[in-house]
């Protein structure tokens, strides 16, 4: 992937503005996160879902594309307030309920990433204000 401690760069699009640096959680599966995430605790409780029984939780969560009620957008500001909410968020094709959630929640994302060149445990940092997702 890179060699010598370089940092493969991933340049798509601009969500919601900021920078934070973490560890990423990758999954192949839709994020729905009223109903499949619970906001209290961050974990996934979606039945079935390959991060069932994990937590989001100030991960670089990094997932396809949303799915599910609008209601997600509001859930993903309750866990915000929670402390329970993902540190950023990448997307391949964002769908309207997470740029919402993370406009609303301000959280880092971008979006047009080739998610397939990230793995779980990977530190990451997202630059939501450059469209950009460094993998260290």
């Amino acid at each position: 992937m890179h060699r010598g401690g370089r940092k493969m760069k991933l340049f798509g699009r601009k969500i919601y503005k900021g920078i934070t640096e973490g560890q990423a959680l990758v999954t192949k599966d839709g994020i729905s996160f009223y109903g499949g995430v619970d906001p209290d605790t961050g974990e996934v409780v979606e039945v079935g879902h390959e991060l069932e029984g994990q937590t989001v939780s100030g991960k670089i969560l990094v997932f396809p594309s949303g799915k599910g009620s609008t209601v997600g957008s509001y859930t993903m500001y309750r866990m915000m307030k929670n402390n329970t909410a993902p540190a950023a968020i990448v997307n391949s094709e964002i769908d309207t309920i997470i740029a919402v959630g993370c406009i609303i929640s301000e959280i880092p994302c971008v979006d047009k990433i080739n998610i397939n060149k990230i793995k779980t445990g990977q530190k990451v940092i997202v630059n939501g204000t450059e469209g950009l997702v460094e993998v260290k």
